[in-house]
Parts: C-alpha cells; sequence; structure tokens
C-alpha cells in the first residue's frame, strides 16, 4: 500500500504545482512584464480601451479555469483513493487518467500563452523609431555550466545503451530499440532546436530591457536542458521499475515527471528580480 500512498501524494502536488502555484507564478509573471509596455501608446491605438482592465480580465478568467482544474483534481485525487485501496488495482488506468488530467491543467496554460504572444506582437507595433543594439554574442555555456550540458549528452548515450541491453531480453510491452532511441532522440532535437530559437532568435517583447532579456534567455535555456536529462531518466526509471516488477510505482514516477516538467516550464515565465530604481538614474542602458 506504500506505492498507493506516495502517489496520492505526488498527485496532491500535481494539483497544487499546476492548477495553484503555477497559475499565480504566471499572473506575477505577465504583471511584471505588462509594466514594461506603454499603456499609453496603447490608449492611442484603442482609445476608450482600459490596458490594466483588460489584462486583468484575461487574468481572472485564467484564474477561474485553474480553479475549476483544482476542484476536478479533487474529483480524481478521490477516485485515486478509492481505487488503489482494492487489492487487484492496475497501473494502466491510472497513468492514463494521470496523463489525461495533466493535458487539461496545461491547456489554460497554453492559450493564455498564445493570448500573450499574439498581445506582444501587437504592442511591438507601438514601437516608434529604431532602438539600439547591444553586441553581445551569446552561447550556450554563458547559461549552462559545461558540467550540466556533460551529463545531458551522458544521459542520452547511457539510455541508448540501456534500451540495447533491455533489447536483448525485452519485457512484455517493450516497444524495441528502434522506437526508444527515436523517441528520445526526437525530445534531444526538440529540445536543441529550443534552446537555438531562445539563443539565436527574434525577439519577441520589443519593450524589454537588455538585462531582462539575457535573464529570460538564461532561464528559458536552463529550462530545456534540464527537461531533456528529466525525460531521460524518467524513461529508464520506467523500464527499470518494470524489470523490477514494481510496475505500481509507475504512476508516481509519471505524476512526478509531470511536475518537474511544469515547474522547470515556469523557469522560463520567472520574471528578472527588479534592479534598484537608483540604478537607471542618469542612463539609458540600449536593449538588443
Amino acid at each position: 500500500m506504500i506505492e498507493a500512498y506516495a502517489l496520492l501524494a505526488i498527485f496532491t502536488m500535481q494539483i497544487l504545482a499546476m492548477s495553484v502555484m503555477g497559475p499565480r507564478w504566471l499572473i506575477k509573471y505577465v504583471r511584471s512584464k505588462a509594466t514594461e509596455f506603454p499603456a499609453e501608446r496603447f490608449a492611442q491605438l484603442h482609445p476608450g480601451v482600459d490596458h490594466n482592465k483588460t489584462l486583468e480580465r484575461y487574468l481572472k478568467l485564467y484564474r477561474a479555469l485553474n480553479s475549476g482544474l483544482a476542484v476536478l483534481g479533487l474529483v480524481v485525487l478521490a477516485w485515486l483513493f478509492s481505487y488503489t485501496r482494492r487489492s487487484d488495482w492496475d497501473d494502466g488506468p491510472v497513468e492514463a487518467v494521470i496523463s489525461a488530467y495533466f493535458m487539461m491543467q496545461a491547456l489554460p496554460f497554453l492559450l493564455f500563452a498564445w493570448a500573450g504572444v499574439r498581445y506582444t506582437k501587437l504592442l511591438n507595433h507601438l514601437l516608434e523609431g529604431k532602438r539600439t543594439a547591444v553586441l553581445q554574442r551569446r552561447g550556450l555555456f554563458d547559461f549552462v555550466s559545461p558540467f550540466t550540458v556533460f551529463i545531458a549528452v551522458l544521459g542520452y548515450f547511457l539510455f541508448v545503451a540501456y534500451v540495447l541491453y533491455i533489447a536483448q531480453n525485452p519485457f512484455p510491452g517493450f516497444a524495441g530499440p528502434l522506437i526508444n532511441i527515436s523517441m528520445i532522440t526526437l525530445v534531444y532535437a526538440l529540445e536543441a532546436f529550443a534552446v537555438y530559437k531562445v539563443l539565436y532568435g527574434r525577439r519577441v517583447n520589443r519593450f524589454e530591457t537588455h538585462a531582462a532579456r539575457v535573464f529570460t534567455i538564461g532561464q528559458g535555456v536552463r529550462a530545456c536542458v534540464y527537461i531533456s536529462i528529466a525525460c531521460v531518466a524518467n524513461l529508464s526509471l520506467n523500464f527499470t521499475l518494470v524489470l523490477l516488477d514494481l510496475q505500481r510505482w509507475e504512476p508516481v514516477a509519471q505524476s512526478a515527471f509531470l511536475v518537474l516538467t511544469a515547474l522547470l516550464c515556469c523557469m522560463a515565465f520567472t520574471a528578472p528580480p527588479r534592479r534598484p530604481e537608483t540604478a537607471d538614474l542618469g542612463s539609458e542602458e540600449p536593449t538588443c
């Protein structure tokens, strides 16, 4: 029964992380970023529309959606409590329910992020004139230590070796080395592309200061590298649990991985620490 209690504990953390604390974190980030936009220019383009009231209306809707999902999570938690008390409970339905609930939790965030990108593009058109760029070369190791990158690369090759080892005596349901290696390769390729876009892609928010942009780049790059490590560790752990005949621990590992992934994604939406106002007196820092 210990695995059932561990599942209930980690799923409770999933509810709190993604439907309670995560939205608060994102709302704080959005409000911090909103101060960078010139409300007076917004009023010129859309007379009669209050910038702050519009923002608060969307934030209120976002909070309401996540509050509803938190309540739904409690319903799922009650079902898990009832289902795992049975001696013959199976990990398959539990993993399916946890995955479905996670996708529902992620939906408000994705919709909010899409609206945020559109909103930022609209405000970028309000920028008059040209802004000076800071010609500063950026690289991966400026934001992530070589040791962390080494761990990510080593994890990939160790996973490939582990899959090839399991293929010698596969367990029932094993998808085979080709599918598993292709899957983790796709994950690493997507994360590498995301790192490249964060480092060298076009600037989304033209009102962002150079210091804030560097901070955001660092958070985004680190999140991508850490997610790669988390993915390979999660898949390896799942295989190990099956080999040890501990399948009932798989939903625990799955929910823990989803919570960790959500927290790592939130890293990219962390507002930079505010500098003292006196630090900006006397000079205007150019932006890139």
